[in-house]
């Protein structure tokens, strides 16, 4: 039997399969641990549930009734193509080797892990589990661009613009701040995504809707959502599935888990109270859309310097996320006359922005190992500006060169009668009843 195992391993192995096994359980003087194992196990099914269920009804609790089973099937599709990508070369290209602009493709399809390898960035656990739980990441910001061009994209077009987002957008940028690239080498700090994730899908998607054109009726007629209760169950599983996203990020059951978990959360409760409190103060009543909006931009905002800073720095830069991200979402949103359709931009975009440069403003020495500007570190706030301009400049470039590539060989929007009716029945066949 043995025999035969080493023969089966032995063929899978030029596929670039798998051979768990023909590798021993845990090889003597293995690094992993079982502690940081289980944390991360958690975790990533933690930062899995944030795209479904999560941002499926986050999302589709914010558009129109005749769109919520197509706005539904964007987060799932992100699911099932970014999972197998990710596998085929995504993880790949972004976690083996070292060039400052790419990795090597020696992890193709996982060939060549055991059951006892480690990647570099995560010593102490499986690295199989660092794979899956980078994995969630590549997925849930692929899911974040549709929001942007909610209610009018063809289906086809988004699956595959997001295919190829996925391979010059995100896998560049990934392997650059967190592969070994040239960001990463130059000392930019993103702990869990404001760089990789949130800058970047937020500017994706505001080229995407201005390519794309405002939706028939913006302005003009009744846009409101279909069921913020669907929203705010959203609101809450994201939440939650951001302490795996960002607790898990110190990649180990540590303090330094703990303490990002505690300044996530803070950042989520005053970035929801500020955005209310703003509300509040200036139409008299504080939207539940608003409260719930100002919760996920301070856990987007928070990402970028959450394994950096002190618990309390969670609150101050929650209020800053609330603030900014408001006037992102009101103001600068009607100046220049886009429509994001569920603000991508003004909350992902901009948080991750704002974030990525506070993580330069207030990183802690004692907890990252790396100065901020308060602790007589102001080189590194530049550098952090440095991290911002390129993947500004590079997400919205590419992005809109895809968008145009992608309309050569298939439509973008959907035709005005199609919109009109509802991307459910004209792109599904389906609808609520």
């Amino acid at each position: 039997m043995a025999g035969l195992l080493r023969r089966a391993a032995a063929m899978a192995a030029p596929l670039g399969f798998v051979t768990f096994v023909a590798a021993p359980a845990y090889a003597a003087g293995s690094e992993i641990n079982t502690a940081d194992t289980a944390w991360m196990i958690v975790a990533t099914a933690l930062v899995l549930m944030m795209t479904i269920p999560g941002l499926a009804l986050f999302y589709s609790g914010m558009v129109r009734k005749k769109n919520v089973l197509a706005t539904m099937a964007q987060s799932l599709a992100a699911v099932t193509m970014i999972s197998i990508l990710w596998v085929a070369f995504g993880y790949s290209l972004c976690f083996v080797g070292d060039g400052p602009w790419i990795g090597t493709l020696d992890r193709w399809f996982l060939a060549g892990m055991t059951m006892d390898s480690v990647n570099p960035a995560a010593k102490t656990i499986p690295e199989a589990l660092f794979m899956l739980y980078q994995m969630t990441f590549a997925i849930i910001t692929v899911a974040l661009v549709a929001g942007s061009v909610a209610d009018r994209m063809r289906f086809s077009a988004y699956l595959v613009f997001s295919v190829a987002w996925f391979i010059f957008v995100y896998i560049p940028l990934a392997h650059w701040v967190w592969g070994g690239g040239f960001l990463a080498s130059m000392g930019v700090l993103d702990f869990a995504g404001g760089l990789v994730v949130h800058l970047s899908a937020g500017t994706a998607g505001l080229v995407a809707a201005k390519v794309m054109g405002r939706r028939h009726g913006y302005g003009t007629e009744n846009l409101s959502p279909f069921d913020l209760s669907l929203a705010v169950m959203g609101t809450g599983l994201l939440w939650v599935g951001w302490f795996g996203f960002n607790g898990g990020s110190a990649g180990a059951a540590n303090s330094r888990a703990v303490l990002a978990i505690i300044a996530t959360h803070l950042a989520a409760c005053s970035g929801a109270l500020t955005w209310g409190a703003i509300e509040w103060s200036t139409r008299r009543k504080p939207s539940v859309l608003g409260m719930i909006s100002g919760a996920v931009a301070g856990l987007g905002t928070i990402t970028p310097a959450s394994g950096f800073v002190a618990p309390w720095h969670g609150i101050v830069i929650g209020i800053v996320a609330g603030a900014v991200c408001y006037w992102a979402c009101t103001w600068l949103k009607h100046r220049f006359n886009y429509d994001d359709s569920l603000d991508v931009f003004g909350v992902h975009g901009i948080g991750g922005l704002t974030g990525t440069l506070l993580a330069g403003v207030f990183a802690t020495s004692a907890i990252g190992g790396t100065a901020g500007l308060i602790e007589g570190h102001p080189q590194q706030l530049l550098i952090q500006l440095y991290g911002v301009a390129v993947t500004f400049v590079w997400a919205a470039g590419v992005s809109f060169v895809l968008l145009k590539l992608v309309s050569l060989f298939v439509p973008l929007r959907v035709s005005r009668e199609h919109e009109l009716e509802g991307l459910d029945i004209s792109q599904h066949g389906e609808a609520l009843q």
